[in-house]
């Protein structure tokens, strides 16, 4: 009975231990992840230029998203403005009707606007998923009620 106790006790301990490895294990990874790719270096002028252009339609009420499945590229369209962006590989292509620029960014930076578009177009699909509950439910409501009335003219019928 006590080698059954104690058996227990340990095995909870050693799944806690575990448990702490692998959250520190991930952290670590996650910290060290762009050191080991590259060298850590400055941010040339076109790239922070093109990394605030992307900030600010990403996050500007008129544009419009667009992803492919299969290429996994990223499309950003603001007519307002008159730009189209396309995120593909680490490269970004801004253009205008003017011109139109291909810049290539860091892992760390693809990263970071990667997440930031996703987090967008999910926000999105929240919105959209919720208008359309709404209308489901705004009908279930009609048909109950539709029901209901039935149910009532019947009866009075029957009386």
């Amino acid at each position: 009975m006590f080698l059954y106790l104690w058996y227990c006790k340990f095995k909870d301990m050693f799944r806690g231990l575990k448990r702490l490895t692998k959250r520190f294990y991930v952290k670590w990874k996650l910290k060290s992840r762009y050191k080991w790719l590259q060298e850590e270096r400055k941010n040339t002028e076109a790239e922070s230029v093109c990394l605030s252009i992307c900030r600010s339609l990403i996050s500007h009420p008129t544009s419009k998203f667009l992803i492919a499945p299969i290429s996994m590229k990223r499309y950003i369209k603001n007519e307002q403005l008159g730009l189209f962006i396309i995120l593909e590989d680490r490269n970004i292509s801004v253009t205008n009707h003017v011109y139109h620029y291909d810049v290539k960014l860091s892992e760390r930076d693809w990263d970071r606007i990667c997440t930031m578009y996703d987090s967008k177009t999910e926000k999105i699909r929240e919105e959209y998923e919720s208008e359309i509950m709404r209308q489901i439910q705004h009908s279930l409501r009609n048909i109950k009620d539709k029901i209901e009335k039935l149910n009532q003219t019947s009866q009075d019928i029957s009386n």
